[in-house]
């Protein structure tokens, strides 16, 4: 109601005004806390204050605030966060972000609201259900939901962590996967009705010119596709029986507070909302570990729907112990952006684990049988990471950059070595194939790998360019037969070999029987390996060369029951 408001100097400091600012009026005061140079801009009102240059206020829809709204790009806040609904337009956010800031959308923002309502709902429905069944009296309902008021809380904030690191890993890869998310997008417009324009998401023509930029989607953006991400594989889950699965029983008890999983566990099982609670828990834990564009991804590559994708994330998970490595990359203290690094690092063994187990292992893969086959000899066979060759010298080059901006070593190399006990499924395979003690197999295939410098051509394959999704698939389609041929060759040697022999001795006794396909590839080898431009095609003639050593070409794709 005041015609003017006195600035103070303190006031006139913090607002960041000129000099000679000595009143503002109550519009103007309110503009200048909204321009104000501050680290975090809370808006826990209600009210659009925020718009993009490019709307007009009519396009904000809030005429009441018409007087006091801002453009995004004059903003000088470094975060904004909002506790209210609609204080910036989808527009304003995204041109804020591209100005430099850095926000979510209001939905992500207040998202732990949402989730603590889901609990609060499912909670009663089980309540409920047991004080009319008899099972608990009316006057202990209310303190039991009480006494369980810190434990929800518990749970909403690990969902909440859980989903901001998914947000923050992809923002760090935003500008790499622009392609990917393109594809995604149009993905969620042909199958489940996505609309662009009212969810704020680019155009085509948008995303090329981000891509000539050099830039990536914005969090807005992110944040808005990784909600219909979630929806989308959820409504595909329960369209089916996945779960309905033995495989995700222990999911619904681990939903509620244990004063009710303890006690109630037979109501929990009859819940009305069971599927619908599992389905939410299982694809938030694929899409918050494994990325947004996780699933999309294997249908693309590996021909996967939905229930795929979560039953293959689910073995790769355990066999790999992933949940275990995620913590302590999570939890120790490092730069983000680092933390970032390790994280993404990661996701290409779990990608590279799931596309495996799609096209070796009988479907829809067993999850617990195929833990069962594997994770024992994973986790004990040892990788010769350690010893002078290729894969100590990927291992140190790759691993130095993030250990010299603050993570651990021995974090970080465990991170690194990673990808190097993938070919573990394989070698795991080849001892059942062939019924030779795993140890003696794994000292054969890297020695393999070392002897016909197969890292050194996979290194070689990961540098190519990713591009359209027809070279990302002949980049998957040339490492496969890198390792496809590994496998296979494995397979010959061990079959002409004797299980006193040493490695060394294996491989030797196996090329004086090949010297003529031996020659001719070494000779192959040698051209390409001092080629200086090493693409797709090169990198394609050099697989095919060392597939032309195996003597047999079906046993790289062996399905064991």
């Amino acid at each position: 109601s005041a015609k003017a408001i006195p600035v103070t100097p303190q006031v006139r400091a913090a607002l960041g005004l000129p000099p000679g600012a000595s009143s503002l009026s109550p519009a103007e005061m309110i503009r200048a806390i909204l321009l104000a140079p501050v680290d975090l801009l809370w808006n826990g009102g209600i009210g659009t204050y925020v718009k993009a240059s490019t709307e007009s206020n009519a396009d904000a829809g809030d005429k009441t605030n018409d007087p006091v709204r801002v453009d995004a790009n004059r903003l000088r806040a470094k975060v904004i966060g909002e506790g209210g609904n609609l204080g910036l337009t989808p527009l304003g956010r995204i041109e804020f972000c591209r100005h430099g800031g850095k926000c979510n959308t209001d939905a992500l923002d207040n998202s732990a609201g949402v989730d603590c309502s889901d609990h609060e709902v499912n909670i009663k429905v089980l309540l409920d259900g047991l004080v009319t069944g008899g099972e608990l009296p009316a006057a202990d309902r209310d303190r039991l939901l009480a006494s369980m008021t810190e434990e929800v809380s518990e749970l909403v904030l690990r969902d909440n962590i859980s989903q901001n690191f998914c947000m923050g890993l992809s923002r760090s890869d935003a500008r790499s996967m622009l392609g990917v998310h393109r594809r995604l997008i149009a993905d969620l417009e042909t199958r489940h009705g996505l609309d662009r324009a009212l969810e704020a998401l680019p155009s085509d023509a948008e995303l090329s010119e981000r891509a000539v930029l050099g830039e990536g989607l914005t969090s807005p953006e992110i944040a808005n596709l990784l909600a219909h991400v979630k929806l989308s594989i959820k409504q595909e889950l329960l369209a089916g029986d996945l779960p309905d699965s033995a495989a995700f029983a222990a999911r619904l008890p681990g939903y509620f507070p244990e004063p009710l999983s303890v006690r109630f566990g037979a109501a929990i099982r009859r819940h009305p909302l069971r599927r619908e609670i599992v389905a939410t828990t299982v694809v938030n834990e694929m899409v918050d570990y494994g990325g947004i564009s996780f699933a999309f991804r294997l249908a693309e590559e590996a021909g996967a729907d939905a229930a795929d994708a979560v039953r293959a994330f689910t073995a790769a998970v355990e066999i790999f112990d992933l949940h275990s490595l995620w913590e302590r990359i999570r939890t120790t203290p490092m730069p983000a952006a680092v933390r970032d690094e390790l994280e993404l690092e990661t996701e290409r063994t779990l990608d590279r684990a799931c596309r495996w187990l799609l096209a070796h292992r009988p479907q829809p893969i067993a999850i617990g049988a195929d833990i069962a086959r594997y994770r024992e000899g994973v986790r004990t066979l040892a990788v010769p990471a350690w010893q002078p060759g290729p894969l100590a010298a990927d291992l140190l080059r790759r691993s130095r950059g993030p250990i010299d901006r603050g993570a651990p070593r021995d974090l970080a190399e465990e991170v690194y070595l990673l990808i190097h006990r993938f070919s573990l499924l394989d070698v795991l395979d080849i001892a059942d194939i062939t019924q030779r003690d795993p140890q003696e197999v794994v000292a054969l295939y890297y020695a393999l790998d070392d002897r016909f410098e197969i890292q050194r051509l996979l290194t070689e394959v990961a540098g190519l360019d990713r591009g359209d999704r027809w070279r990302t698939l002949a980049r998957l389609a040339v490492r496969d037969d890198l390792y496809g041929s590994l496998r296979s060759l494995t397979i010959d040697v061990l079959t002409i070999t004797e299980p006193a022999e040493s490695a060394a001795e294996k491989i030797a006794y196996w090329e004086s029987t090949n010297r003529p396909r031996l020659a001719r590839a070494r000779s192959a080898m040698t051209d390409i390996f001092a080629s200086d431009s090493k693409d797709l095609a090169t990198l394609s003639v050099a697989a095919r060369q060392f597939r032309g050593l195996v003597g047999t070409g079906d046993s790289g794709a062996t399905v064991l029951d």
